[in-house]
C-alpha cells in the first residue's frame, strides 16, 4: 500500500512559495549578500524528485514570478531555472543516486551557472561592479543544501497523502 503513495504537487507550491517569501526577505546588508537562491534549491530537489510531474516549462513559469516579485530583468532567472532545469532531468537518475556532498557538487555548479548567467544579463544591461561578495549566495547554497534536501524529504515524505 505505500509503494502506491505518489508526491503531490502541494509540497512543491508550498514550498516554492515559501523559498520565494525568503528571496524577498528583508536581511541586513552582510547576510542579505549571503541569501542563496533558495527558489533554485527547491526547483532543483522537486526536479530530482519528481521529474515526471515536474519540467523546463514549470522553471521558466517559476523564473520568470521570480524576476517579477524580484524587479529584474524579465527572463533572466526564468532562462537560468529553465537551463539547470534541464541539466536536472537529463540526469536525474544518476544525481538521485548520489549521496549528498555528490549532489552538493552539482548544486555548487548550478548555483555557479545561474549566478554567471544573471551577472552577464544584467552586465549587457548595464554594467556592474564585480565584487567579492557575488560567490557569497553559491557556496552558502552548497553549505545549506544538505538541510533543504533534508527538510524537503521530511515534507515529501510526511506530506503525502495515501
Amino acid at each position: 500500500m505505500l509503494a502506491n503513495r505518489q508526491p503531490g504537487l502541494l509540497g512543491y507550491f508550498v514550498t516554492i512559495l515559501l523559498a520565494m517569501s525568503f528571496k524577498i526577505l528583508p536581511l541586513p546588508v552582510l547576510l542579505s549578500n549571503m541569501n542563496p537562491d533558495w527558489v533554485l534549491l527547491v526547483l532543483i530537489y522537486w526536479t530530482l524528485v519528481i521529474p515526471e510531474k515536474l519540467g523546463v516549462f514549470n522553471a521558466w513559469i517559476v523564473g520568470l514570478l521570480v524576476d517579477v516579485l524580484t524587479g529584474r530583468l524579465l527572463g533572466q532567472h526564468a532562462l537560468a531555472y529553465a537551463l539547470i532545469s534541464y541539466a536536472c532531468l537529463k540526469f536525474h537518475k544518476r544525481l538521485r543516486r548520489y549521496p549528498i556532498p555528490q549532489q552538493a557538487l552539482f548544486v555548487f555548479c548550478s548555483l555557479l551557472f545561474s549566478q554567471i548567467l544573471i551577472f552577464w544579463i544584467e552586465n549587457i544591461k548595464s554594467p556592474t561592479e564585480f565584487t567579492m561578495a557575488f560567490w557569497l549566495p553559491v557556496f552558502v547554497g552548497t553549505v545549506c543544501w544538505p538541510l533543504v534536501y533534508s527538510a524537503l524529504r521530511y515534507i515529501r515524505i510526511f506530506g503525502q497523502t495515501g
